[in-house]
């Protein structure tokens, strides 16, 4: 979790194949999908039967700079944004990882969580592997290779049926060939491109979009896609089940301009404040949002209830991730430095204030205080999503259900402590019938709203991360 409150996701892919300037391409793939994930950043190249790669921690311009591109030669490329959901937080676990087996290297990049990665990496070490990371994608590598006797595509499905879990893989080779790989429900992002004639995987539309490609599809759940200089050939080993993709890409991961099942997540946030808007009424002076993440829902709330909008909170788009930290008599500094309200829009007024989720409600009272010092009258809180009573297993960092308050505290009890005058969710029904999408129940992954785990995970897991600080 951030110092905002909010949920942070796995992280972000981009592979590209056969492309002369196949990293200077992942660099500015990479860039478009930053938000997906601001711990480290890695691109690995191809190259005379080789594969070198250039990580580091940090944000993708300060990692890489003109001379760090000019030396990873190679026309196919993976590249890999990332927020650790397992692993710690240093160097050797940034990704690209690469292992070297037989004559030949490998290097992978995932965005998810295998939820039996821990039972696989006791048998992987019992039958003699040696891990280099704590990261639970090594294993799908161990699994790829110790099965190369098979054939190729084969040790592929091998692997992955041994996988359960969210996963989307990208896989470069010493070849030069690129693989995309989604699992079986397909929790995670993964669509292809083409830049002229060379393909291109990426989590989100908007990376193809920067690097002007054109978007071909969305990869099914439990597809697998391989791709070299002849094009792309496409493996559905019959392990697909309906799609559990995750409803909160759209609810906040993603970014507007991107497209998933077809929709435009910028639309699909304005309906889910439509919604809202008709759910959930209120007499205001103005409808505004926490910017960045109740943008695009206010935006529909105010279109729908006739409520203008404005952005009473200015962001400081020019703060670090780091910063010197004031004396303690200057109170809320780290909301403050972010935030800015405009006092004279704000003082007196009745005011709804839209946001996609609460996950801790610390950083929200926070701000809800600070609008009340500043005299606002009354405070209305809207969110586009329902209640998060449930953790994630799945890649979202909200892992135990202590850290959710809306699992501990009801909506009345919350509305006190947060000193609102009104709060009210989007319902789950509003939600899912907002998007779009035809058939959502079964389309969509819900499981930190309703609890209902579309994979399973062991017993004693599942005990902890439900009952760890409840």
């Amino acid at each position: 979790m951030n110092s905002t409150g909010k949920p942070r996701e796995a992280c972000g892919l981009f592979a590209i194949c056969n492309h002369q300037e196949a990293a200077r391409l992942s660099y500015f793939g990479l860039y478009a999908l930053q938000h997906r994930g601001q711990e480290s950043a890695g691109i690995a190249v191809a190259n005379n039967n080789t594969i070198t790669a250039h990580k580091r921690m940090g944000l993708v311009p300060d990692i890489f700079k003109k001379n760090d591109l000019d030396q990873l030669q190679g026309k196919s490329a993976i590249g890999h944004v990332r927020y650790s959901t397992t692993g710690s937080s240093v160097l050797s676990n940034a990704q690209p990882f690469i292992v070297r087996h037989s004559n030949k290297s490998y290097a992978i990049a995932h965005n998810g969580n295998i939820v039996n990665a821990h039972i696989l990496k006791n048998k992987l070490e019992e039958s003699g592997s040696i891990f280099q990371t704590t990261m639970d994608s090594e294993i799908f590598l161990h699994l790829f290779v110790k099965n190369l006797h098979l054939g190729f595509e084969q040790a592929i499905i091998d692997a992955v049926s041994k996988l359960k879990g969210a996963y989307s893989f990208v896989v470069l080779t010493s070849r030069e060939e690129i693989i995309g790989i989604k699992d079986p429900n397909g929790f995670r992002p993964l669509c292809l491109g083409k830049l002229n004639n060379n393909y291109i995987l990426a989590s989100e539309t908007c990376a193809l979009d920067l690097v002007q490609a054109e978007l071909v599809r969305e990869l099914d759940p439990g597809e697998i896609v391989l791709i070299n200089k002849e094009g792309v050939k496409t493996i559905k080993p019959g392990t697909a089940s309906k799609s559990h993709f995750c409803i909160f890409e759209f609810i906040y991961f993603a970014r507007p301009d991107s497209v998933f099942l077809g929709k435009n997540v910028y639309q699909v946030r304005k309906s889910h404040g439509k919604c809202l808007a008709r759910e959930a009424p209120v007499e205001a002076d103005l409808v505004m949002p926490f910017p960045d993440s109740g943008t695009y829902a206010a935006l529909g709330y105010s279109e729908e209830s006739g409520i203008p909008f404005e952005m009473a909170m200015i962001r400081n788009h020019y703060v670090g991730r780091t910063f010197i930290q004031p004396t303690q008599s200057m109170r809320d500094f780290g909301v403050r430095v972010k935030l800015n309200p405009i006092k004279k829009l704000l003082k007196g007024k009745d005011i709804i204030i839209i946001e996609d989720s609460i996950i801790r409600g610390t950083t929200v009272k926070t701000r809800v205080k600070a609008l009340r010092e500043l005299g606002v009258k009354k405070i209305h809180l809207r969110v586009s999503g329902p209640p998060h009573r449930y953790p994630c297993h799945y890649g979202i960092d909200f892992s135990t259900r202590g850290e959710l308050i809306a699992a501990k505290k009801s909506t009345e009890d919350l509305k006190k402590f947060l000193h609102l005058d009104s709060l009210h969710y989007l319902s789950l029904d509003g939600l899912l019938k907002s998007t779009g999408i035809p058939d959502p129940e079964n389309n969509f992954c819900k499981a930190c709203f309703d609890g209902c785990y579309p994979v399973n995970f062991d017993n004693k897991l599942a005990k902890d991360c439900l009952e760890k600080n409840d």
